[in-house]
């Protein structure tokens, strides 16, 4: 009986022994088989000199070329493991599924670690918008799970708090909130290392200035400035001379987005200048120094008045007529979202109800939220890809948190970011014409309806149907008509 359990255990190891080798040789095979379609998607696309950069989304290879005549596209759709391609406003991209990430790193190591074309020559000019909306994209597609998780999660307490199953002091709703809040306000972090990615500048530096813009004296400085203490500073000031202006950074996108730009230039001019023996120790040094002054000093502080400016200048519409200002609030309120100047909106909404007990302004941007729902709910039927983050960033707009889906989708799909742009501004002049208001602080999601209920509530649920049908239909047709092609 021993030697017979002897035996049985030999066989064992030997088919373990033989099961790992297959094992081994097939995964072998499939990395070689990768390493192949990434050396020849290269070729496909132009050669290493074409390529003026690369990143990736969810599912896609995003490439950014120097000339799109030179791709052969019907080749690269036959290779292994590639499901499809397409040329989409000035993107080539290779759709890959969820091993996206594993390719992009195999094809960086292939154009030597990130090395693109250095030829001297350049693609045609593309717009402001068109440029601006590519390097959102790229900067918060790799970090679309974690907005997108964190909103759906975020989304659902508010409905639930909502429809009073939990109550909103509880201890529950502190922990779930504290899960659900902790990516959107520390935002920053994530965009700085992914902007360093893009950019193509050191991911640690870039988190390091992020760290200087979220760091706890300046946010406090700033808490203690919006709550008018008594020795609250408005700015403080570095050798008595340079002046920091004190603002609250959090959650903040554009400010972070363009100091991780200008800390690429800052880290190229310092190494040029910096002798070799001293650039390990001193290039970081005055890096990072001089980073972290241009963010706090020049950058940040201009993407934060420019967030006031916006303030003002929707206080300046509603005194012309409130149909006007709900035609412009609406147009310019996903612009502001993806900018992160919609802040600048809360405390004009929350002057109103101290001055006057309701707002009008906060259904505008209710209207905002279902027209961007409504555009990525068509995304999500249209596109056959990534249908299941689709959906949640959808959800999530519907429950009142819209970043997942305009930095997850409408960024990669500007005709649907158009079109909710249209739904918003159209179904908030509508509302404002009939007078639609609130007389409470809530969050902008389908579960606010209630909060309408009274002689205004006919009109917000037909607001509500507006921006919903009307996007939906706009990014259907616009959308759709692209594919097609």
């Amino acid at each position: 009986m021993k030697s017979y359990f002897i035996g049985l255990f030999l066989m064992m190891h030997l088919l373990t022994i033989q099961r790992d080798k297959q094992n081994n040789k097939h995964t072998a095979g499939a990395i070689m088989g990768t390493q192949e379609a990434i050396s020849r998607i290269i070729r496909l696309v132009g050669g290493q000199e074409n390529i003026n950069k690369v990143w990736h989304c969810m599912t896609r290879l995003r490439f950014d070329l120097i000339d799109d005549n030179k791709v052969a596209q019907e080749e690269i759709k036959q290779l292994p493991g590639v499901l499809g391609a397409q040329l989409q406003s000035d993107q080539f991209q290779i759709i890959i599924g969820p091993k996206v990430n594993s390719w992009y790193e195999q094809l960086q190591d292939a154009l030597g670690n990130g090395q693109t074309a250095t030829s001297g020559k350049s693609k045609e000019r593309k717009s402001l918008v068109s440029l601006f909306m590519d390097t959102v994209s790229g900067v918060f597609g790799p970090i679309v799970p974690a907005i997108a998780g964190a909103g759906m999660i975020k989304g659902l307490l508010a409905g639930l708090i909502a429809l009073k199953v939990v109550s909103p002091k509880s201890e529950t709703v502190m922990i779930i909130d504290l899960i659900a809040s902790g990516v959107f306000y520390f935002l920053p972090f994530f965009l700085a290392v992914s902007a360093a990615k893009i950019f193509k500048t050191n991911e640690y530096l870039a988190a390091a200035v992020a760290a200087c813009l979220m760091y706890p004296t300046l946010i406090d400085a700033a808490k203690a400035l919006a709550t008018h203490q008594a020795d609250a500073a408005s700015a403080l000031w570095l050798f008595n001379a340079i002046p920091v202006s004190v603002f609250n950074y959090a959650s903040s996108v554009i400010p972070v987005i363009f100091s991780i730009l200008a800390l690429k230039y800052i880290h190229q001019a310092v190494d040029r200048i910096m002798p070799d023996v001293l650039k390990t120790v001193f290039t970081p040094t005055l890096t990072l120094f001089l980073g972290a002054l241009a963010a706090l000093v020049v950058i940040g502080p201009i993407g934060i008045w420019l967030g006031k400016m916006l303030a003002w200048f929707i206080e300046g519409l509603f005194g012309v007529s409130a149909s006007f200002a709900g035609l412009v609030v609406g147009a310019i309120r996903p612009v502001a979202i993806l900018t992160g100047m919609h802040h600048a909106m809360t405390p004009i909404a929350l002057q109103n109800f101290s001055d006057r007990g309701y707002d009008m302004l906060m259904p505008m941007m209710f209207m905002a939220n279902m027209a961007i729902a409504g555009a990525t709910f068509a995304i999500w039927r249209l596109n056959k890809e990534n249908r299941t983050v689709t959906l949640s960033a959808a959800i999530s707009a519907l429950l009142g948190i819209t970043e997942p889906a305009l930095f997850g989708v409408l960024t990669r799909y500007k005709k649907a970011f158009i079109a909710a742009t249209i739904a918003s501004s159209l179904a908030s002049a509508f509302i404002a014409f009939f007078g639609v208001r609130l007389y409470g602080y809530i969050l902008s999601s389908i579960f606010s309806l209630p909060a309408y209920i009274g002689p205004y509530f006919i009109f917000a649920i037909s607001g509500v149907a507006i921006a919903l049908v009307l996007s939906f239909t706009l990014t259907t047709i616009l959308v759709g008509r692209e594919q097609s092609r």
